[in-house]
């Protein structure tokens, strides 16, 4: 009895919700909506050299980013002499894949682009929860039916975090921020081995 307490206690202890295992204090102030600030502008192709490094194969091109309307954007990579190696195309509840290279055509790797790039783009976005951390307020809300946490620090989204049972699953981090552009973008899988690096080469 004693032992099923003790492993009780530790499944309680590692289900804690990812906002009580990061300290981050509730806001009752929150607001039902928030915005993202990224990729909303019809008017600008959001181009980046980007990398993909998948277990041991390594992709690198451009990574074009255009919002066609309000609830449609078209996600393309290219080689730099572009030829075409992938094509999504996301509206509000669907998403299309219009050509993908062979190399990439793998069920669970575009599953994951899939949920990476909606993350990217996904303007408008319902409030489950409010935080505070230092400088951080701190927005809780569900994508695909997973928990991401959106980081504002002055107003500039800095950061997602993707987590599952408490923990930290993927990273998106946006730096050197420019008028609602972040030049830079890396985002980072915990539990496989997946990253993505953007450099914007539009300024």
């Amino acid at each position: 009895m004693r032992y099923l307490l003790i492993s009780f206690c530790v499944l309680l202890v590692s289900c804690g919700s990812y906002s009580k295992k990061q300290n981050f204090q509730l806001d009752n102030s929150a607001s039902k909506k928030f915005e993202n600030p990224y990729f909303s502008d019809e008017t600008k192709d959001y181009v980046y050299k980007a990398t993909i490094d998948v277990y041991d194969n390594s992709f690198g091109g451009l990574l074009i980013i255009k919002k066609i309307t309000d609830k449609e954007h078209r996600i393309a990579f290219t080689t730099e002499m572009g030829n075409k190696m992938f094509d999504f195309t996301f509206t509000e509840d669907e998403f299309k894949v219009n050509f993908i290279l062979d190399e990439l055509d793998k069920k669970m790797l575009i599953n994951i682009l899939k949920k990476d790039f909606k993350v990217l783009i996904t303007e408008n976005l319902s409030v489950s929860n409010l935080y505070s951390e230092n400088n951080n307020r701190i927005f809780e809300t569900l994508i695909y039916n997973k928990n991401h946490y959106y980081y504002f620090n002055r107003n500039q989204l800095t950061q997602v975090i993707k987590a599952k049972n408490g923990k930290e699953k993927v990273a998106f981090l946006f730096t050197d921020i420019n008028n609602n552009i972040a030049n830079k973008i890396s985002i980072k899988h915990n539990n496989i081995k997946l990253e993505i690096k953007l450099k914007s080469i539009i300024r």
